[in-house]
């Protein structure tokens, strides 16, 4: 009997630990069939993520009491069309590593509570969510905006690994705010051991139909001497960027202003410009249209310029699964040769790309 007792009792404290936790398995799966053409090479592929991110991630909570919890996400990339995985940047340095499926859209580990939320490990950057917040296109597909696409910004620009994060709470009235600290995590003897740190800030306001908000980030990005080689942007990073959105409810207007500052390099600037209108119960069109500008350092270099348009359609066919079309053309000038979708093209050509695709989320 006493061991019946006992037995009962463990059941007992296990069901309400197990009450006060949860765990969920989740994730996007999106498979888009694209086509690029420039002046040189045009490609067709079965690719992804043309409408959002293709993902598998795990998230939990569990319930501390007094108003405390913790919790846990974890989030792979990963592409539909050939069953791989993602990549990710382990020192915030440019070197990406690759192999198996990865989490490395975001793991993270945080404690929640009334002061807000303190989060561990890779996450996304502050900056970029500014970026992608007031994107029509979300950031994803041949439609991203070129604020993005085209950005100096280096390894940090969209994610940074080693982070320490903050986010406020939110019951403020509608103003949300975070900060975030990354480290290269580089030895105390090394000539360059800032190399990999960084510090992002983002804060805005949200109410009714307004969301405005701006962003600032400092990165460390020195050791990285092949992209040197290659003429590619090396060196401390400054960036910058603010957003809005304007909801009418028969039209949403987004823009955004970014520059990033290369010390020994050059000052990216861009421009985004977009709306989102809802078409009857379950369809949107999203039209943008962005540009982004580098200003080099020095005389007689060229200044690449490139601007967007793109249009596109989306039908939700339920609330997890939805079918889609962008298409995007891009002009270059002053040198640049950005192409769509896997093809190339020449210095001061266009290239043009469409993608069509199914999402299914879970």
């Amino acid at each position: 009997m006493k061991k019946s007792l006992i037995a009962l009792a463990a059941l007992a404290a296990s069901g309400a630990a197990m009450a006060q936790s949860s765990v969920t398995l989740f994730g996007v799966a999106d498979a888009t069939f694209a086509y690029g053409t420039g002046t040189v090479s045009k490609k067709t592929q079965l690719g992804n993520s043309g409408l959002n991110g293709s993902r598998l991630g795990f998230r939990g909570v569990e319930d501390l009491g007094g108003g405390l919890s913790a919790a846990f996400h974890l989030e792979a990339g990963l592409a539909p069309d050939d069953g791989t995985g993602g990549t990710t940047d382990t020192n915030n340095q440019g070197n990406a590593v690759s192999g198996g499926l990865l989490f490395n859209r975001r793991s993270t580990l945080s404690l929640n509570g009334g002061f807000g939320e303190v989060r561990l490990g890779r996450d996304y950057t502050p900056h970029f969510l500014n970026l992608t917040t007031f994107d029509p296109f979300g950031a994803s597909g041949v439609g991203t905006t070129q604020t993005l696409k085209s950005s100096i910004g280096g390894p940090t620009n969209v994610r940074a690994s080693n982070s320490i994060g903050y986010l406020l709470p939110g019951n403020l009235g509608g103003f949300y705010g975070q900060g975030q600290f990354y480290m290269g995590e580089n030895s105390s003897d090394m000539v360059n051991k800032k190399d990999g740190n960084g510090v992002s800030l983002r804060a805005g306001y949200a109410n009714g139909p307004i969301d405005v908000a701006g962003s600032f980030a400092k990165t460390t990005y020195l050791l990285n001497t092949a992209n040197a080689a290659k003429g590619m942007p090396t060196g401390n990073i400054t960036t910058m960027n603010f957003g809005g959105k304007y909801d009418l409810g028969v039209v949403k207007i987004l823009g955004q202003y970014a520059q990033d500052k290369v010390i020994g390099y050059g000052t990216g600037k861009g421009l985004l410009g977009g709306v989102q209108i809802p078409v009857g119960p379950a369809g949107e069109v999203r039209l943008s249209f962005s540009t982004y500008k580098v200003n080099k350092i020095g005389l007689n270099t060229p200044n690449p310029a490139t601007n967007k348009i793109a249009a596109g359609y989306v039908h939700n066919l339920s609330k997890r699964t939805a079918v889609y079309g962008t298409f995007a053309n891009v002009t270059n000038k002053k040198g640049a040769t950005q192409a769509l979708n896997g093809s190339v093209t020449a210095p001061n050509k266009k290239s043009s790309g469409f993608d069509f695709g199914i999402r299914h989320s879970f």
